[in-house]
């Protein structure tokens, strides 16, 4: 019989993750004890009523526990997860649409450029707090994040308090099994070695069945470049399905990154939506292959938009108002898809592959040492390991420097309530040159969100 673990979660009102992670908790088939943790008393209501519809609706051997307080949950908690999103999806929305007005466009605007930046501000002093109270109430616990912006979020999270954050995304691993479609080959049988920033992580070493896949992968980018392309062959029948979203990916879907590609050798994760923040002196006003970023192009109204619909149609099934929707228990893919999986692995010492956030600390020896990088780690009986890569390339290295160092001001001025270091940032950043206007903006932004930020007070 397993063991009952204890599991906290902080930013329950994420209600897309919660339903996710509840789904994978019951489809695991062990006993759980699941603590809900949300300062909204409505947004924590909805997450609460919808585990306990989805529980019932299963019969799962699962407790839930709900508290305005975390600290009323958190002594003897195995494991603490944050999803957090301090403001929520109204201030989400004036870290992008201040930013326009300088002429900076963002289709997400959660990790880097203005919007990051300006997010990272109300999000890490919220996020040290919890830490303390986890090495208060609950050290020998298992502590993972997945608040954005995951990398500042985590390094601010060490500085301050040492605690043993470890930052958790879905998306290089997806972008894998992306690859693997477009190549042609079942995503379980593809082995991948990745580095770099959450939201930029370069895939360098990719594989099947121990073979060098990029031959392939570039033999049919060079047909689709040439009109010629038809969907690939299987060249291995049979096993996991080689299609994502019912289709094969093509490089059309993401003409960015796959110039990435052709000029480094090595794909970035995850994709055009993201990547593209990280070049924004590529992009000047947005502008994206005759479009703009965010607007009419991966629509930042958009998203907004579809997030308030499904948080919508959850609090509708928590309330009792429709039906339980039963496809909530399949396997989709989404932020929590690997965690519980992950948990297992630590807790049976499985030495498996996973791609998560931690301390360079020398993995990747020309990167610096104290930054916070998305690697290839092993999960073993003492947690998730990074995996050790000396020959990462000089090449994929420069453009991570730069981010790096915005990062590092970024969490300095998060920590310090420093406006000098807020604008410093978004200079290293490159989303704006000017310094006057750079200090317009940020001066805008902490007026904003001036509720959010009482290190600036």
């Amino acid at each position: 019989m397993a063991e009952r673990r204890n599991i906290v979660l902080i930013g329950a009102g994420s209600a897309m993750f919660t339903q996710g992670l509840v789904a994978d908790l019951i489809l695991s088939g062990r006993p759980w004890n699941l603590r809900l943790v949300d300062i909204d008393p409505q947004a924590l209501q909805v997450a609460e009523g919808l585990s306990r519809r989805m529980i019932a609706a299963r019969s799962a051997d699962i407790t839930v526990q709900a508290s305005l307080d975390r600290r009323d949950l958190l002594p003897g908690a195995d494991v603490v997860v944050t999803t957090i999103g301090v403001g929520g999806r109204r201030a989400w929305e004036a870290d992008v649409f201040i930013p326009r007005k300088y002429g900076v466009y963002q289709p997400v605007g959660d990790t880097v450029m203005a919007g990051g930046i300006s997010r990272a501000m109300r999000m890490i002093p919220a996020m040290v707090e919890i830490a303390q109270d986890v090495l208060r109430l609950c050290p020998q616990a298992l502590f993972f994040n997945y608040a954005n912006p995951m990398t500042v979020n985590c390094w601010a999270v060490r500085k301050a308090t040492g605690a043993n954050v470890v930052g958790l995304c879905i998306g290089t691993v997806h972008v894998v099994h992306e690859l693997a479609a477009f190549a042609g080959v079942p995503a379980s049988e593809v082995t991948a070695l990745a580095a770099g920033v959450n939201h930029f992580t370069w895939i360098y070493d990719l594989r099947w069945r121990g073979q060098d896949l990029w031959p392939r992968v570039r033999e049919l980018l060079a047909h689709e470049r040439a009109g010629t392309s038809a969907p690939p062959e299987e060249i291995a029948p049979g096993g996991d399905s080689t299609l994502v979203h019912g289709r094969r990916p093509r490089a059309a879907d993401n003409p960015f990154s796959w110039s990435l590609f052709e000029a480094y050798g090595a794909y970035p994760a995850v994709n055009d939506r993201h990547v593209v923040e990280f070049f924004p002196e590529q992009f000047p006003n947005g502008r994206y292959y005759g479009k703009t970023l965010g607007v009419d192009v991966m629509s930042f109204e958009g998203i907004i938009r579809y997030g308030d619909e499904i948080y919508e149609r959850m609090r509708a099934q928590a309330m009792g108002e429709v039906p339980l929707d039963e496809s909530v228990f399949e396997r989709a893919a989404g932020e929590h898809s690997q965690l519980v999986e992950i948990l297992g692995c630590i807790w049976a010492d499985e030495r498996r592959i996973y791609y998560a956030n931690l301390p360079n600390r020398g993995a990747i020896p020309n990167l610096p040492a104290e930054a916070v990088l998305e690697m290839t780690c092993v999960s073993t009986g003492r947690g998730l390991r990074a995996v050790q890569d000396p020959e990462f390339p000089d090449l994929l290295a420069a453009p991570l420097q730069r981010k790096i160092a915005a990062h590092a001001l970024t969490v300095e001025a998060a920590l310090t309530g420093s406006r000098k270091l807020f604008v410093e940032a978004l200079l290293a950043d490159g989303c704006i040159s000017d310094r006057a206007a750079a200090g317009r903006l940020a001066d805008e932004l902490l007026a904003a969100h001036k509720q959010h930020l009482p290190q600036f007070a």
